[in-house]
Parts: structure tokens; sequence; C-alpha cells
């Protein structure tokens, strides 16, 4: 990656891995689903790939680990830690604000059967249902989850502006669930939580955030991330670098101007 990327704080989102409920599409907010084989191995997989001192996900440059209180995010990040757990003592926090979106009345629902349900309620008589603008009954509505996750985006904005020069290191880890890190996402760069912005995040996969220009006013989504190289791996960067870039360069992300996303 480059001197100046390898230096500009990052927020990775990692989801968690594969549930039984995931697997055949119910809504799952507030139930307690543990990880089934396959997301345990999904994530013991992106562990031996990603995780560890000169990897990707550098327990030693994470300022703050951000998780769902749920199990199965809880599962994940003991799974994608593994024997790094010990390097990230008084990091961790565990907030409802990375929690699933509240399915409400359509918990454990597919939806096909949201649908049937709505219909029989009489709703949905001109457009279909949709959780981005409709939010769900007896759940969450769309204006609670963007105050929520504005709350913890705000939270991260104010650790990591100290560091947008990479004075120390400044990553964020958010280990949580499928619907609202895709509403993260949106929200970091300025969207509004039912822009059409087409986002897919697969089980146990891993997304990248982060700022350009080196501007925490620039919030950017990292498309071109690069890993270190295997020989930064192996000799697990002794010495992490923290010297200043006087003339940051624009990367491969984008930027944001009054909610229009636009190429850099």
């Amino acid at each position: 990656m480059s001197a100046q990327n390898a230096l500009t704080p990052r927020v990775f989102l990692f989801r968690h891995g594969e549930t039984e409920w995931a697997k055949i599409g119910r809504s799952t907010g507030t139930t307690e689903i543990e990880l089934n084989p396959t997301g345990a191995a999904q994530v013991s997989s992106a562990a031996a790939i990603l995780v560890g001192p000169g990897k990707l996900l550098d327990p030693r440059r994470f300022k703050r680990i951000f998780v769902s209180p749920r199990k199965r995010a809880k599962q994940t990040l003991k799974l994608l830690l593994g024997p790094n757990s010990d390097l990230i003592e008084g990091k961790l926090t565990h907030t409802e604000d990375i929690a699933e979106w509240d399915y409400g009345d359509y918990e454990g629902l597919t939806n096909h059967e949201i649908g049937l349900l709505r219909q029989e309620r009489g709703q949905d008589k001109e457009r279909k249902w949709d959780v981005w603008t409709d939010g769900c009954e007896g759940g969450e509505s769309r204006d609670q989850i963007t105050e929520r996750l504005d709350r913890l985006i705000s939270q991260i904005k104010e650790i990591q502006q100290p560091y947008m020069y990479g004075e120390k290191p400044a990553d964020v880890l958010l280990v949580a669930h499928g619907l609202i890190l895709r509403c993260f996402t949106k929200r970091w760069i300025g969207l509004p939580i039912d822009n059409p912005l087409p986002i897919m995040f697969e089980p146990g996969a891993i997304s990248v955030l982060s700022y350009k220009n080196n501007d925490v006013n620039e919030p950017a989504l990292h498309i071109g991330l690069a890993l270190p190289s295997e020989e930064d791996a192996q000799r697990g960067i002794e010495e992490i670098p923290t010297v200043p870039i006087e003339q940051p360069t624009a990367g491969g992300a984008y930027e944001v101007n009054e909610g229009v996303i636009k190429g850099a």
C-alpha cells in the first residue's frame, strides 16, 4: 500500500460468519443465534490470512474495537483474533450502536413472509416494503438507525482525528451484521440510509473505510486497498511507521460532496 494510505486511520468492517437463519434468509435482529460450522470456518479462514502482526488487521494498530453485543458477533471476534486476543486489552467496547437492525414484528421472517404479513395488514398497495425506507413495525425505524450510527461515527472520528498523518496507529475495527454494516457504510460517506447505492456484504467478509487526503472531513470508501507484503507479514513489522507525510496524494477511493459520490 502507499505510504500515505498506510498511515491514514482506517475503519475495518467485519461481518459475522454464517448462521442457520442467515443461510435461509431469515431476518435476524435481536435473536441470539450462534455461528454454524460454515460460519465459524469462514471467520477462521479469514483470520489466518488477514489477522496478526504485520498483516492487514494488525491488532497493535487498533485504537478501538466496537462489537455488537449479539452472540454471533462476539463469537466472530473471538475466532477472528484467536491468539492475538491479548493484544487488544483495554480496546474492546460492546455497543448496541452497531447491533443489527431491530426487525420487531418481522424477526425470524424471510422477505417473502414479511411481504405476506404486510399484505394481510392491508399495507404495500402501491409499492413493496423496503426496509431501508420503511423500517420495521415493532422494531426500529430508519431515523432510529441513523441516529445511533451517526453517534458511533462521531465517536470514531473523535478517536481518529488526532492521528490523520499517522502520529500513532489509530485503526478501528467493527464486528457486526450485514444490514447494519451496509447502513454504516452509507452514513460514513454522508448518504441517507435509503439511498439506492447497491452494497453487498457476505458473511465472514471484510470492508475498509478511511479518509481522503488525511482529512477527517473527507470520509471515503477505501476500495483500492493493497495488502501488506509477505516480507512485512513474516517480519511482523517490529516498528509501526508513524512519520507524517507532508504532501498527501489522492488514493483510489471515493470522496463525498454534499451527499453525492464523485470519482476521485
